[in-house]
C-alpha cells in the first residue's frame, strides 16, 4: 500500500478526505478477500511509479468468496469512479439511492459524490473498478483528464457532457465492457515491465469508449445544473445545515463555493429567498425547535450552542423572531 497520504479538498466548511478503503485494506490483510490493483496515493494496492499513468487512482479488482463482515461506508473519491460487478450481488448507495447491483452492472460515481458499497456488509463478489482523478475540487470546475487518454477530441467532450450532466449512477454493462474488464484485471495480475503498462492503458481508453457507446445506446435526460455555479451553492445550502455549529461568516461561505460575495448572495437568494446569514439563523432556529421537542431533557443553553448559537440570549432574541415565542414558551406549549 502506498504511503502518500490521500488528497483532500475543503468545501461546504468541512475537510475532505478521498477514501484509503481501510476496511477492504483490513480485509485483505484478515485473508478474507484477494486484492489486486495497482494505485496512486493511498489506495490499496501495489503502487505506481509517480510518472506511470499519472491521474490514475487505483484500478484493479477484488475477489470476496462467501458472506463478508466489512463494507465500505458512505465515502468520496477525488475522480471518477467505474466499477464492474462480475459476479455475485452488492449493495449499493449513490447519495440517498439504494441499489442491489447484480452481475453485469456498472455503476459511475461523479468526483467527490458521496456513496456506500455494502448495508452494511458485501455480499460474496467480484468487483472491478477505476477511478480517475480529473483535478475536480466543485462541481462546476472544467475536468482535466489525464493526457494518456487518447480519445478523439469530440468524443472526449461528449463522454465528458454525458458523464458531468447524469444522475444515473447504474447501467447495465455490455458483453465487451466485461471481457475488457476482465482483460485489465489479467494484465493487473500479471504486470511485470512496461509492456504490461501499455496494454493495461489500452484497456482504459477501450473502457472509455464503450462507456461513451453505452451512453449513446441508453440515452438519459441530461442535466447542466448538476456543474452550474447555482448546483455548487445548493449543494453548500445542504451541507450547511448539517454543519449549523460551524462559525460561518459571509465570506467563508462565498469562499467555501469558489465565489465572491455578492455572486454567492444572489445565488442563495435566488434558491432560499433569503439572504444567507438570514437562512442560517432560519436552519440553526428550525434544528432548535426540532431538539427542543424532541430532547426534553436538554437546556436550553445546551440547545443554542449545539445549533450555532453565541449565546442564549441571542439564540432567544433569533427564535423570537422566526416563532414569535421564546424557546422556552415555545417547548412548554409542546
Amino acid at each position: 500500500m502506498a504511503s502518500k497520504l490521500p488528497p483532500i479538498y475543503k468545501d461546504h466548511g468541512k475537510t475532505y478526505q478521498a477514501d484509503t478503503c481501510l476496511p477492504l485494506v483490513e480485509a485483505v490483510q484478515a485473508g478474507q478477500v484477494r486484492l489486486e490493483a495497482f494505485v496512486h496515493g493511498s489506495y490499496p494496492g501495489r503502487p505506481l511509479p509517480d510518472m506511470v499513468l499519472p491521474g490514475l487512482c487505483t484500478v484493479g479488482y477484488w475477489d470476496a468468496v462467501g458472506e463478508q463482515q466489512w463494507g465500505l461506508d458512505f465515502h468520496r473519491n477525488e475522480g471518477i469512479e467505474l466499477t464492474f460487478l462480475e459476479t455475485g450481488n452488492l449493495p449499493f448507495t449513490v447519495e440517498d439511492q439504494h441499489y442491489l447491483l447484480q452481475p453485469n452492472d456498472l455503476t459511475i460515481t461523479r468526483p467527490w459524490q458521496p456513496h456506500r458499497v455494502g448495508q452494511p456488509y458485501i455480499g460474496s463478489s467480484r468487483l472491478h473498478w477505476v477511478i480517475l482523478d480529473l483535478g475536480v475540487r466543485r462541481p462546476n470546475q472544467d475536468w482535466k483528464w489525464p493526457a494518456w487518454v487518447v480519445l478523439a477530441p469530440e468524443d472526449l467532450n461528449e463522454l465528458t457532457t454525458h458523464l458531468r450532466h447524469n444522475e444515473r449512477p447504474v447501467w447495465q454493462g455490455t458483453p465487451e465492457i466485461r471481457r475488457c474488464f476482465g482483460r485489465i484485471g489479467k494484465a493487473v495480475e500479471v504486470a511485470g515491465d512496461t509492456a504490461d503498462i501499455s496494454r493495461i492503458t489500452v484497456y482504459l481508453n477501450e473502457i472509455l469508449v464503450l462507456v461513451l457507446e453505452l451512453v449513446r445506446q441508453c440515452p438519459t435526460k441530461l442535466n447542466p445544473s448538476l456543474t452550474s455555479t447555482a448546483r455548487t451553492v445548493e449543494l453548500f445550502l445542504a451541507d450547511m445545515k448539517k454543519n449549523l455549529q460551524h462559525e460561518w461568516t459571509l465570506k467563508l461561505m462565498a469562499d467555501s463555493c469558489g465565489l465572491g460575495t455578492t455572486y454567492f448572495v444572489h445565488h442563495c437568494r435566488r434558491l432560499t429567498n433569503m439572504a444567507p446569514m438570514h437562512y442560517l439563523n432560519y436552519c440553526r432556529v428550525q434544528e432548535a425547535a426540532r431538539m427542543l421537542e424532541d430532547q426534553p431533557g436538554m437546556s436550553v443553553t445546551d440547545i443554542a450552542y449545539a445549533c450555532g448559537f453565541s449565546s442564549s440570549q441571542y439564540f432567544s432574541t433569533v427564535f423570537h423572531r422566526f416563532h414569535g415565542c421564546t424557546p422556552r414558551d415555545y417547548r412548554q406549549r409542546g
